[in-house]
């Protein structure tokens, strides 16, 4: 494996991503049971996203940005970030986030960091998605319903995923973090080429740009 094997922190082509299709997947194992009965396992806890890029391409100019993007990446080799063009946001994809959309922790008075996650459904079977990328300008954060400064309240740590308080602002025990945020999706090219025939692309046919979500 080659030593530059890395993240890099930057964004695909954003006129390309919006036109991609794609979404989430999950991996579920399903046994029948003589009684006729099912016995279902995830064999993981967080979904993993999968997208085509292809269907963004609608010129000739963005199928030059991709190739020089896919060669600046070393194809597969370097995962980047992605605008998933159906869920990127803390909140409705019609509104702004706010500081109170998600709640991601309870404070003790002792813990200083907390994961950033983004809650579908509700109660105790809700699921709690990791986000990894959030865009840093975006990020708000408030504690028992104050919103908190950034930098001089808490950080965001790019390696765990975590929101960190200062020593001085560590939520008291029994108070409610909650975040709001804009977030991208690392992912990497899922292919070791790009095929394209320009006769064809002039054609209508659109190329295929395979994308698959990274664990960070």
């Amino acid at each position: 494996m080659t030593e530059f094997s890395s993240f890099h922190d930057v964004l695909f082509p954003l006129g390309v991503s919006f036109g991609a299709t794609g979404g989430p997947e999950r991996r579920n194992e399903i046994v029948t049971l003589a009684s006729g009965r099912e016995k279902r396992n995830a064999r993981f806890s967080q979904s993993r996203h999968y997208y085509d890029a292809g269907t963004g391409v609608r010129s000739l100019d963005d199928l030059h940005e991709v190739i020089d993007f896919f060669e600046a990446r070393r194809g597969s080799l370097h995962a980047f970030r992605f605008r998933d063009p159906f869920d990127m946001k803390s909140c409705r994809p019609d509104t702004a986030p706010s500081a109170f959309d998600q709640p991601i922790g309870v404070g003790d008075g002792v813990t200083d960091r907390f994961a950033l996650v983004k809650v579908y459904g509700t109660d105790d079977d809700a699921y709690r998605r990791l986000v990894m990328r959030p865009r840093p300008a975006t990020l708000r954060i408030a504690v028992a319903t104050v919103e908190q400064d950034a930098p001089s309240a808490f950080s965001f740590d790019t390696v765990t995923g975590e929101i960190v308080f200062a020593p001085e602002h560590v939520p008291a025990a029994g108070t409610v973090i909650t975040a709001g945020y804009e977030f991208d999706v690392p992912v990497r090219f899922d292919t070791e080429r790009l095929s394209i025939n320009l006769k064809a692309f002039k054609a209508g046919q659109i190329p295929s740009i395979p994308l698959v979500e990274v664990p960070l």
